[in-house]
């Protein structure tokens, strides 16, 4: 099974960290954005852009880890128009707070999954045996 990651750079430990274990699973990772680093140019954006898209495309499930910043729900959004599916999580309930969610965490194709990070990896890997 093919993931992406979809979150903030203020995550990027935890999103490591989902990633590696997802991998010692035998998931395949389709990009890493945690890599990249001193992006100085307008170029480098538009390739980690077209990266990042390519990802969202190629992935049979994107994980979208709160919290998560503009880019995440441009990614959030390609997802939901190409029919993938997706697993948006968080530590704490903040999802369902009406202050603090979207009108898109809730639309039937977005499964939540609100816990610790084993939590959400024991339920994508859970998913994986089921669908192997």
């Amino acid at each position: 099974m093919k993931f992406y990651i979809a979150s903030s750079l203020k995550n990027k430990e935890n999103v490591r960290h989902v990633a590696e274990s997802l991998k010692a699973y035998g998931f395949q990772q389709t990009y890493d954005w945690t890599t990249n680093s001193k992006i100085d140019s307008i170029a480098e954006l538009r390739k980690i852009g077209q990266e990042e898209v390519s990802g969202v495309l190629a992935a049979d499930i994107v994980i979208v880890m709160i919290p998560a910043g503009k880019g995440s729900h441009v990614e959030l959004g390609i997802a939901l128009g190409a029919g993938k599916k997706i697993c948006l999580y968080s530590s704490t309930n903040e999802l369902n707070e009406i202050g603090n969610t979207c009108t898109f965490y809730h639309v039937d194709s977005v499964e939540q999954r609100i816990g610790s990070l084993e939590d959400l990896i024991n339920s994508i890997t859970s998913l994986f045996k089921n669908t192997a």
